[in-house]
């Protein structure tokens, strides 16, 4: 990669779960990889009061083991690790920031503060870094979802942290747009010339989406049940799934010119109606089942969620575009805890044949589709119908297969190093926009209140399932199946 300037990332929520998993092992990454590292800082910042030893000794013992043995190097992790520091900081407490000052010293670098805490912290954060003089030109601010529970509160916080920070400094992260195959989508759809012309509603019939989890709420049930599927998974990864499939090409690359296609498709999102929120969209509640061979829980029965929770841990739902491109094109959205697989993947139906001549191995209207994985591995798949070698004339649907690891022969960037290395390089264009956010929330509050007025609970599925009968039913009316049930 291209020689990065010298910067400080500051980490508030430093000895947290997402700094152990994701944020130091990404930067260890790209600490191992540059060329040039001389002027990197890592700065942690938590509520205990610990030495900069001692919190090398916590990271040693809490995040090494999220690092794969044959990409861990004595060496590497040595020198990553002299590049980290660590302040003892109450966010709600002005005095205590001096510490951080103290270590940040002259304002001539680029600076870095992700907010990988409770959002009720973000704008005290934000409030004692500007008491202490912290942020300049320079500053960066990163928020972590999620941004609210609805839109008053996700206007109210971003009020808050923009009369702090200017809109060009604020990088809202939704770690599913750093994912190399949603910047492969973006390749295919605008680097080539055989997709962009059946990109509509003449050639494609349907659009799935799924981000299917095998876990259940472990132990955030008192935030998971505060939140539930539509605000935890549709409202950001999902929506911002879609928008990547459906908008129009931008003029170019640029941050804002994209955003700006993103935002047209997010307001070109059919409301629902209190009608449509009963035929359009299941909700379920995972109940005791088994997940490989192992009995699990039901969400009732986890740590901290009350007995009569009507919360739901699955959200299946058409969404329709009322634009030229999509009309009359079903989006159909899908997300649960407690699944089958764990697979986040988009697939693209287009329409079959008008007139198939050839007889099919896999029937007469076997139709093209592409398949886009995003986890647990990553590759797009192009399936469409080729001859069966023999005689006769048959033909089968085969695919054309594109896996990054086997195609590329390197290891491929965590979606966290991507991001975090675009804030650094203060690139915006794969972070949410404020007035995207707030088109997100407006679409998504009707569900709310809609389900508010109702008295019908969750639909109840089996741990280790697909989700409820009814999401079954909800696409086939559509006369279409579900990507498994093809």
């Amino acid at each position: 990669m291209t020689q990065t300037q010298a910067f400080d990332l500051v980490f508030f929520g430093g000895t947290g779960d997402l700094a152990m998993r994701k944020l130091l092992p990404a930067m260890y990454y790209r600490h191992r990889e540059s060329r040039d590292t001389q002027g990197w800082r890592i700065i942690a910042c938590g509520r205990h009061a610990m030495s900069r030893e001692e919190y090398i000794n916590f990271v040693n013992e809490h995040c090494r083991k999220f690092i794969p043995q044959n990409d861990y190097h004595d060496n590497a992790w040595f020198s990553f690790t002299s590049a980290l520091d660590y302040a003892s900081i109450d966010a709600t407490d002005a005095a205590s920031f001096a510490t951080l000052g103290a270590l940040l010293g002259t304002p001539g670098r680029v600076r870095v503060f992700y907010l990988s805490t409770a959002a009720s912290l973000f704008a005290p954060i934000c409030e004692n870094l500007a008491s202490a003089g912290l942020v300049t030109p320079l500053s960066r601010v990163v928020l972590e979802k999620p941004l609210g529970t609805d839109l008053q509160s996700s206007h109210r916080i971003n009020e808050q942290v923009g009369a702090i920070f200017p809109e060009r400094q604020i990088f809202r992260i939704d770690h599913y747009l750093g994912k190399e195959t949603v910047q492969n989508l973006i390749a295919l759809r605008f680097g080539n010339a055989i997709f962009e012309p059946l990109w509509n509603r003449a050639w494609i019939r349907d659009v799935q989406i799924t981000l299917a989890e095998q876990v259940g709420v472990e132990s955030r049930g008192d935030y998971y049940d505060r939140s539930g599927a539509l605000r935890d998974m549709v409202q950001n990864h999902l929506l911002q799934l879609l928008c990547i499939v459906a908008m129009e090409p931008p003029s170019s690359i640029d941050p804002d010119a994209v955003r700006d296609e993103k935002l047209k498709v997010l307001r070109s999102l059919r409301p629902f109606t209190p009608e449509d929120v009963r035929n359009k969209i299941v909700r379920g509640q995972y109940r005791a089942g088994a997940m490989s061979g192992k009995p699990v829980p039901g969400y009732l029965e986890e740590q901290n969620i009350p007995a009569d929770s009507h919360t739901e841990t699955y959200v299946a739902l058409k969404a329709e575009l009322d634009s030229w491109r999509w009309a009359r094109v079903p989006f159909f959205l899908r997300t649960g805890k407690r699944l089958a697989e764990r697979v986040a993947e988009i697939v693209v139906n287009f329409r079959t044949l008008p007139h198939a001549i050839l007889p099919s191995s896999g029937g007469a209207d076997a139709a093209n589709q592409l398949v886009i994985r995003l986890q647990p591995d990553e590759w797009v798949r192009l399936y469409m119908n080729v001859k069966v070698p023999g005689a006769e004339m048959r033909v089968r649907r085969v695919h054309l297969d594109l896996d990054f690891a086997q195609t590329f022969k390197i290891r491929q960037w965590d979606a966290y190093e991507r991001l975090l290395m675009d804030v650094i390089q203060d690139n915006l264009t794969l972070f949410m926009r404020r007035d995207e956010l707030n088109a997100a929330w407006r679409w998504i509050d009707p569900i709310h209140a809609a389900w508010s007025e109702q008295t019908e609970a969750p639909k109840l599925y089996t741990a280790g399932t697909w989700g409820p009968t009814a999401a079954s039913a909800l696409i086939a009316r559509d006369g279409l199946s579900w990507q498994e049930e093809m």
